[in-house]
């Protein structure tokens, strides 16, 4: 009898220790989950006209205006839901960026013939760019001595997490691998200021195939250097790309550039604009036919979301 009642003393015991940690792994799972998406920069779906009825209430001509905007996407151009991006200065970098990534869509076709980590090696030394020194790292604000070093790690960060990602084919796993990484900000930094130090070099090889008057660049090169802001390399980085990710967001100028370096299309329904011309607009507007296609919509051309088809 003393055996039998000590067993089920242990047995309760047993039972009640394994409910408490039952409940305390729950809980922990609770907590990183919810902080996972507290830090996630691109959040998960929503239904497209539902947030369209939560962000413009009331009856003012601007909030008509932005609810048709959203309608007509809903009807006409098969957008059922969005996913919001981060409101920062990195957000159309970081909404392309998360597209390219959770798609699959492989390296650029001149980015798998040219080692990019060598990219800030190569301006500096071979071409003489002795000013890339005072780029600045978006909200670090970081120039000096050590940019040349702060550069590769940048372009280590980004061609090992492109190359892994894009060598995934579960579109499941790839996803995890996109949460996690758009989840953690000093990995995603990383990211956009490879992405913006790639823009510079390709700013420094068209201004220099101009001068030698050597093979013909791209017309939107042409648009960059118009700009009395960008008339060289050097301007285009201290006014532009230095405050990319600090003060400013890439403007549509700099959003051909992008396309065109990366081999995308980017679609951008740009709500502000509808019922003109320029609610949707290609960038760039010239582009190859084998090139992935992605899409964006904004209502200010500063910050932006992503769209999500469905038919």
């Amino acid at each position: 009898m003393l055996s039998m009642s000590f067993l089920a003393t242990v047995f309760w015991y047993c039972r009640r220790l394994y409910s408490f940690l039952a409940q305390l792994l729950k809980r922990w799972s609770n907590y990183l989950q919810r902080k996972l998406i507290r830090n996630l920069s691109v959040l998960p779906e929503v239904d497209l006209l539902g947030y369209s009825v939560r962000e413009w209430k009331g009856e003012t001509k601007q909030a008509k205006h932005m609810r048709e905007a959203y309608e007509e996407l809903f009807r006409t151009h098969h957008v059922k839901y969005l996913r919001q991006v981060k409101r920062d200065n990195y957000s159309v970098v970081r909404a392309v960026l998360f597209q390219i990534f959770s798609q699959g869509i492989p390296f650029p076709s001149w980015m798998k013939e040219r080692d990019i980590l060598k990219l800030p090696e190569k301006l500096l030394y071979s071409q003489g760019c002795n000013w890339i020194q005072q780029y600045s790292f978006g909200p670090e604000r970081y120039t000096g001595p050590n940019a040349f070093g702060k550069l590769r790690k940048c372009m280590e960060a980004l061609k090992t997490n492109w190359a892994e990602v894009s060598a995934t084919k579960d579109h499941e796993e790839r996803g995890n691998m996109c949460h996690i990484l758009f989840s953690d900000e000093s990995k995603e930094y990383k990211l956009y200021e490879a992405v913006k130090f790639i823009m510079l070099y390709e700013v420094v090889e068209a201004y220099e195939q101009i001068k030698s008057r050597g093979r013909p660049v791209h017309n939107l090169f042409s648009l960059l250097f118009a700009r009395d802001s960008s008339s060289d390399p050097l301007s285009f980085m201290m006014n532009h790309l230095n405050s990319i990710g600090d003060s400013i967001c890439l403007d549509q100028v700099d959003l051909f550039l992008l396309g065109y370096l990366l081999q995308v299309k980017i679609r951008v329904y740009r709500l502000h604009r509808f019922n003109t011309e320029e609610f949707q607009v290609n960038y760039p507007d010239e582009y190859r036919r084998e090139w992935n296609e992605i899409s964006l919509l904004t209502e200010d051309d500063r910050y932006y979301h992503i769209p999500l088809y469905r038919t």
